[in-house]
């Protein structure tokens, strides 16, 4: 067969494949959904928010102080003899630190001490004349004025004697002066001078210095603003501390390590700082082992109070909008999301405190979130078990730690 003979057979084909093809875009569409009646209703994870007692902690900067700081100074001019101890040694209260050469006070004192010896003869002498003269005057044997200058002379000797104790309890302070020992006890620093330096009482230059280091002071700041929320949250029940009881303190030390020892919060300043508007705080600690050096930085941890119905929700759960603040996607019992407008300011851990927006017994949308939008159909998926419920239900004994931050989500 010819091509010429072919080409009417084919154009006599066209019209049956264009009917085919009509009718092949006319057939019915397959659903995805199940029987045909549109797409699935999407699945998303939940968890279902729960109020407990959390005690909230604020985390703050802070240096150590020693608890007790003495300059040792000599309170008596002369020479270094001897310096009695070691350097950076344990320095029991009382102890002597340094002797300087006591023979010029001991000389005054071994004379004082003799000049009241020989007061107190004289006071016998005249004690003796005028019980005489007293008995003579009665018997007109000696004249009145003789039996006055008697009584006189007595009274001057006892004066004499007063005058001569009180020099040689002087005497005998300057030369037990020369003895420096230490107000305090302590851990002693280096020691200024050195056998044979010369001293003056009262100098400027201190001897040497004496700090105890157990217990130690940690001086913490605070700013204001977070002061008065403090006191506001505790005086409308938001937050509940007992009676009486100071606040407890734990600390984080340089290299990241946790001091082992609890302390305690001691007083606030009653004045704030006018350049940086923060108050300080002061916490004492033990410090047996002398792992707290004076001028260590420090972190601080602060108990605040505990919130009898914290909301606490997985950091998944929390979004941010347009325009950076916080929101939470929840599927309300009609099985549809809702937007919730959050306040929150802490984080404990993986989770948010919340201050506002959610309930206990909200559906809290922590997967899938994505997927669904407001208003939209959702069918929940619990998976509560991967955001800590055996943390959750520990915390039934001893309540969480809530860690206030520096930025604030509203």
């Amino acid at each position: 067969m010819t091509a010429d003979s072919r080409r009417p057979a084919m154009v006599a084909l066209l019209p049956v494949a264009a009917v085919l093809l009509l009718a092949g875009c006319d057939a019915p569409k397959q659903t995805a959904g199940p029987g045909g009646g549109g797409m699935p209703t999407p699945e998303v994870g939940i968890v279902t928010v729960e109020a407990r007692p959390t005690t909230l902690v604020s985390e703050l900067p802070g240096r150590t102080t020693p608890y007790r700081i003495a300059e040792v100074r000599p309170q008596v001019g002369g020479i270094i003899r001897d310096r009695l101890f070691k350097e950076g040694g344990q320095i029991e209260i009382g102890q002597v630190l340094y002797q300087i050469d006591p023979a010029v006070y001991q000389a005054t004192f071994d004379s004082a001490q003799a000049a009241l010896a020989r007061s107190k003869a004289t006071l016998e002498r005249a004690r003796l004349k005028a019980k005489r003269y007293a008995n003579l005057v009665k018997a007109n044997a000696v004249s009145q004025e003789d039996f006055d200058d008697a009584e006189a002379a007595l009274k001057e000797a006892a004066a004499s004697v007063a005058v001569d104790e009180a020099d040689l309890a002087s005497a005998r302070i300057n030369l037990e002066y020369t003895r420096v020992t230490s107000p305090i006890a302590g851990r002693i620093g280096r020691s200024a001078v050195t056998q044979g330096a010369l001293v003056t009482a009262n100098q400027e230059l201190a001897l040497a210095t004496v700090q105890q280091l157990d217990p130690i002071y940690v001086d913490l700041t605070q700013s204001s603003a977070q002061i008065l929320r403090l006191r506001q949250a505790l005086q409308d029940g938001g937050l509940q501390r007992p009676a009486g009881e100071q606040p407890k303190v734990t600390l984080v030390l340089e290299d990241g390590s946790a001091y082992p020892l609890e302390g305690r919060l001691e007083f606030s300043e009653v004045t704030v700082d006018p350049g940086t508007g923060a108050v300080t705080l002061r916490a004492s600690f033990p410090n047996p082992d002398h792992v707290l050096l004076p001028g260590m930085f420090v972190r601080a941890t602060v108990e605040e109070g505990v919130r009898p119905d914290a909301v606490l929700v997985p950091q998944q759960g929390v979004q941010r909008d347009r325009r950076g603040n916080p929101i939470a996607m929840v599927l309300n019992q009609a099985g549809e999301v809702e937007e919730r407008a959050l306040q929150t300011t802490r984080t404990m851990g993986d989770r948010w405190l919340i201050d506002s927006g959610l309930a206990a017994g909200d559906r809290l949308i922590v997967e899938g979130t994505q997927k669904v939008k407001a208003g939209a159909k959702a069918k929940a998926v619990d998976v509560g078990g991967k955001f800590g419920e055996s943390a959750a239900s520990s915390a039934s004994a001893q309540p969480d730690r809530a860690i206030g931050q520096l930025d604030k989500a509203h």
